[in-house]
């Protein structure tokens, strides 16, 4: 049933509705406009702010779901959560329904480590959004959030298994980022509200 579950979780990862949405609004593939990325921040670029808040509620929604499908069938395991958290988060940055190309998966890391351990995503959320409102860069805000959560998760004393997740989930947030990362470097990276 453990495996069931993560199982599910990636195909749910890989309803990508960013795609989804775009096709039925515009009858586009928003990989191929504005940034090429299938999130709630391209969506905004693109196809503007109600659709981009309900892609952004959805992959949240998406991490949501996949953590308590875990808690369900996981007999009260932590690891089976954690599996169906990362799963979802790979099915969204991998979809298989949509060629294996998929968002950054930080919409959908929310929904997972909010689930998993509410406060210290809290916390590591406010200083995500006051980087993002000083800053404009949505990505600067996104590497924050994870780069924080291991931090929050020590300090709040959270279980050991959840700190390790973590670390997965900021690596995976950094590989998805890294030509954002370079963009920063070389002061090429779009800011929030930025026309392309």
């Amino acid at each position: 049933m453990q495996g069931l579950a993560a199982l599910v979780s990636y195909l749910l990862g890989s309803i990508s509705f960013s795609l989804i949405i775009g096709k039925m609004i515009k009858g586009i593939d928003i990989r191929q406009h504005g940034s090429g990325n299938a999130g709630a921040t391209n969506t905004l670029r693109i196809l503007g702010k109600g659709p981009a808040i309900l892609v952004l509620s959805l992959d949240v929604c998406k991490g949501i779901g996949a953590v308590w499908l875990g808690r369900w069938l996981g007999g009260g395991e932590i690891w089976v959560e954690i599996a169906c958290g990362i799963a979802v988060i790979i099915g969204h940055n991998w979809p298989v329904f949509f060629g294996f190309k998929g968002g950054k998966g930080i919409a959908t890391t929310i929904g997972v480590l909010i689930t998993l351990s509410f406060w210290p995503a809290l916390f590591a959320g406010v200083f995500a959004i006051l980087a993002i409102a000083v800053s404009r860069y949505v990505s600067v805000g996104s590497l924050l959030f994870t780069a924080l959560m291991p931090v929050f998760l020590l300090l709040t004393e959270s279980p050991i298994e959840l700190f390790w997740a973590s670390l997965i989930i900021a690596l995976l947030a950094f590989f998805r980022h890294r030509t954002n990362i370079v963009k920063l470097i070389h002061k090429k990276e779009n800011k929030l509200g930025a026309k392309r």
